[in-house]
């Protein structure tokens, strides 16, 4: 009789005694061809061990599940929970005094099949007392996306060794109230240089808080300060002022402070405040709780001496890039630390915003080596696609452009963009297909005629603007004048205020125009007289687009327009209720774990692009996973459908 195999999951991070229990509840259970498991039957997890399973909901396809004989692994057997209901998804749309009974599943053998069945009792009372099996089993998406990065990035998972496995990863998504904080000493902005040095030095601190002549009032070395009207005076400010052979005792803090002080909340995580402290180039953050108070201030070598974290490196190997050679080394840098991050099982969410960072510290010190400052402080370069979203891991096409101050030319512009285009291109981000680049006249514009631009697009259903005004959604700021991308992003949404109501509607048809998601769920089953050569799935445009694009339509509708990210945009959809915290979770779960793959993909062949995936090749948590993220996406687009009331695709 076939037994279960204990060196698969869900079953290899069982005890003795678990496994002894499991085999007293098993059995034996065969299906003919065409026989579906009756109802009385749908109280178990079964195990395909020969033979194909189809899964249905109301007559409509919704996965197969295969045995060994259909996989390339060995002993490579799918599993189903036949208990597990429907992904309550649409629940959106329902109103809540409906209380339609959820159908169950339905499972037809589509040949002659022989299935392991696992009680379900025995199967509760094992995850009630195994964490790791009750993850992998669990009927919410995000744990068991959860459950496969850590089996994946983990050699084996001994439950003892779990909580050291997982260190990395738990530390960046740790608050940052968690790390030790500086305590807080305040200055008035006309006490004198003296004076601050005076605090510094016996606090055995490097910095004060100044309070601006026009603050609140209070105890210098006070614990917080309230609505933060405060700036940041350093030691390297005084040693500044006595370059400037200023007189200590009577120049007050103000002349040499810095007010725009960047802070972070103390429920923010210390993977936020690494971002933060990367991309800015500082070295302290004031830390914020709910009421605005400051409580403490997080210095980088505490942060860093917390986690342990090397990305700060390649940030210093960046900065004092001096050509393009030196700056190769940099890049060279950020794909090892993709990695090594991937390796120790961070978040592939915390590696693309860390990789975005860096990346436009690249961008940044690569358009400083070409261009003059007056061309710096009068244009504004900006990313835009994945690399703007902060979800580009792979150094794929370019997509950027360059917003020019109204009334200021230089005749070298065009040099320059394609200097640094192909400077880009030789650092190994290869040109974008599409022209989307600042090479391109039309991504070259002052202000004015950037705004023009998006008016026409706004009128025109020609479907290459709605690819235009995706481009500019999701344009994040390099480096340059800020508030130009700042008075873009205010003019879409006057733009769209003054559009025609029916342009959103139009604009979220290109979230179904790679058609029915059940298309891709047959490439699960391989053809009888061997695998199908049209097997593998287009993560991109299966899973990530129609994602993508239906939260960047979603976000449009409601005027979500000032953040450019996915999980942002998610975040927005939230705040004015357009979604359920719950949905915008397991959205952002979905599209992760589809990154997470084509990263996979990316580290383990020679293709750049790393798009398609063959599920025959994977294990068999990951084709439960990928079906179930391939099922969030289609029902997602269906609802997409009904609320833009498109026709079915």
């Amino acid at each position: 009789m076939p037994h279960l195999d204990f060196s698969q999951p869900p079953f290899d991070v069982l005890s003795l005694a678990e496994r002894q229990s499991i085999r007293k509840n098993t059995q034996i259970r065969y299906l003919a061809k065409n026989e579906s498991l009756p109802a009385e039957e749908l109280q178990c997890l079964y195990v395909v061990i020969k033979g194909q399973i189809e899964q249905s909901l109301d007559g409509e396809f919704v996965a197969s599940y295969v045995g060994s004989n259909h996989a390339d692994g060995l002993n490579n057997n799918d599993w189903f929970d036949s208990r597990r209901l429907p992904e309550s998804l649409t629940k959106d749309n329902q109103p809540e005094h409906e209380s339609t009974p959820i159908q169950p599943y339905q499972f037809r053998a589509n040949e002659e099949t022989l299935l392991l069945q696992v009680a379900g009792d025995a199967i509760d009372k094992i995850s009630a007392q195994n964490h790791l099996v009750r993850q992998m089993l669990s009927d919410k998406l995000p744990e068991r996306l959860k459950a496969l990065r850590q089996r994946r990035h983990n050699k084996t998972l001994d439950p003892a060794s779990y909580t050291n496995q997982q260190e990395v990863q738990q530390i960046m998504l740790q608050p940052v109230i968690d790390v030790h904080l500086l305590p807080v000493h305040i200055v008035d902005a006309n006490d004198s240089l003296y004076e601050a040095a005076h605090i510094m030095t016996k606090a055995g601190l490097k910095h004060v808080l100044v309070r601006p002549l026009h603050g609140l009032s209070g105890s210098k070395t006070a614990q917080h300060e309230t609505k933060l009207l405060l700036g940041i005076l350093t030691d390297t400010d005084i040693c500044r002022a006595v370059s400037d052979r200023q007189d200590p005792a009577i120049t007050p803090c103000q002349r040499y402070a810095n007010f725009n002080l960047r802070t972070i909340k103390a429920s923010d995580e210390i993977g936020d405040a690494l971002l933060t402290m990367t991309r800015y180039r500082i070295h302290r953050l004031p830390v914020i709780d709910k009421s605005g108070n400051v409580v403490g201030v997080l210095g980088q070598s505490d942060m860093l001496a917390h986690i342990g974290h090397h990305s700060q490196l390649i940030s210093i190997q960046i900065e004092q890039a001096q050509d393009l050679s030196s700056l190769d080394t940099a890049v060279e840098l950020i794909g090892r630390y993709i990695r090594a991050q991937h390796h120790n099982g961070v978040k592939i969410g915390n590696i693309s915003r860390m990789v975005q960072t860096l990346n436009a510290q690249v961008f940044t010190k690569l358009w400083q080596l070409i261009v003059p400052d007056e061309v710096m402080a009068n244009t504004c370069l900006i990313v835009m696609g994945s690399e703007g979203r902060g979800e580009q891991i792979m150094r794929t096409d370019q997509d950027n452009a360059l917003i020019i101050r109204d009334g200021y030319t230089h005749p070298d512009l065009a040099q320059f963009s394609d200097t640094f285009n192909s400077h880009l291109a030789t650092l190994g981000y290869p040109l974008c297909d599409g022209n989307i680049m600042m090479t391109n006249p039309m991504w070259r514009q002052p202000l004015k005629q950037f705004t023009a631009q998006i008016n026409l697009w706004f009128r025109n259903s020609d479907p290459m603007h709605g690819i235009y005004l995706s481009a500019i959604l999701d344009g994040e700021y390099v480096c340059g004048d800020e508030s130009l991308l700042t008075q873009v992003r205010q003019h879409l949404e006057l733009a769209h205020s003054q559009a025609d109501p029916m342009f959103v509607r139009q604009f979220a048809r290109a979230a179904l125009q790679f058609g029915d998601v059940n298309q891709w769920w047959q490439k699960f089953v391989p053809l009888l007289g061997g695998k199908s050569a049209s097997s593998d799935i287009d993560l991109k445009k299966a899973g990530i687009f129609p994602l993508v694009h239906s939260i960047r339509t979603l976000a449009l509708e409601n005027n979500v327009l000032d953040v450019p990210s996915t999980k942002a945009r998610l975040k927005g959809l939230v705040q004015v209720d357009a979604m359920t915290q719950e949905r915008a979770d397991t959205l952002l779960e979905a599209l992760e774990f589809f990154m997470a793959q084509r990263l996979s993909v990316a580290l383990s062949t020679d293709d750049k692009h790393a798009r398609q995936v063959d599920p025959t090749t994977l294990t068999a948590l990951e084709r439960d996973l990928l079906k179930e993220c391939l099922a969030v996406v289609k029902s997602f687009k269906n609802q997409l459908r009904q609320h833009y009331q498109l026709e079915i695709a």
